[in-house]
């Protein structure tokens, strides 16, 4: 399958029988808005830079809520998580999707607040791919992204939701991420190959250009 990075918290990820787009956000955020066509839409929260599904062609299924879902072969899980480290008591509920698709478990936290419960760890138990924000504002930041990753063990790591050249949001640049995770470099790609038996044996980071 292929991942690419949009910007922010969006991805398309294009998958022999289902494309699935995460996050789309309005023209507020800084990114290039593009015009997109998916089966499926993931939205963590309402929000207008998570939950643009205005643009997305193809009369796609959005899913925006917890619950388990089956479209197109693909299966996903979603799992009710915090905006805030309080509960949601301040920004209210995020939901986390886990997709299983061509054998491939990706994760993606959405607007995660916190670090999740031991439960919530469990139901996540399973990514090979972990999409997570790093920037902190409204979400985690470095160090709990690599908290994060730590307990999940997840094959591939893709940063998100970090400060750009683009985004007009006061967000952490992706730096104070790598640093936490012992890299001195990284090289960006333009978008990610990936199959189940191409995923690396020990948990690696991929940076993504954004589209």
């Amino acid at each position: 399958m292929e991942i690419v990075w949009l910007g922010h918290s969006c991805f398309r990820i294009r998958g022999k029988e289902a494309t699935i787009v995460t996050d789309p956000f309005d023209r507020t955020l800084g990114y290039p808005v593009k015009k997109l066509t998916a089966n499926i839409v993931t939205v963590s929260h309402p929000h207008p830079q998570h939950s643009f599904v205005a643009d997305v062609a193809g009369s796609p299924r959005v899913i925006s809520r917890p619950g388990e879902y089956e479209i197109a072969n693909v299966f996903i899980n979603g799992i009710s998580t915090f905006h805030d480290a309080e509960r949601g008591e301040h920004r209210g509920k995020n939901t986390v999707y886990l997709v299983q698709i061509e054998e491939v478990s990706i994760c993606h936290l959405g607007d995660l607040g916190h670090v999740p419960t031991a439960e919530q760890i469990e139901q996540m138990s399973d990514t090979d791919i972990l999409m997570v924000p790093v920037g902190g504002g409204a979400t985690i930041g470095a160090t709990a992204a690599v908290e994060i990753i730590s307990l999940l063990q997840p094959k591939l790591v893709i940063p998100m939701h970090f400060k750009t050249e683009a985004v007009k949001m006061d967000l952490e640049p992706l730096e104070p991420f790598l640093k936490e995770m012992g890299l001195k470099e990284v090289v960006t790609q333009p978008k990610l190959n990936v199959s189940k038996s191409s995923l690396p044996a020990d948990t690696s980071v991929v940076v993504l250009d954004y589209h």
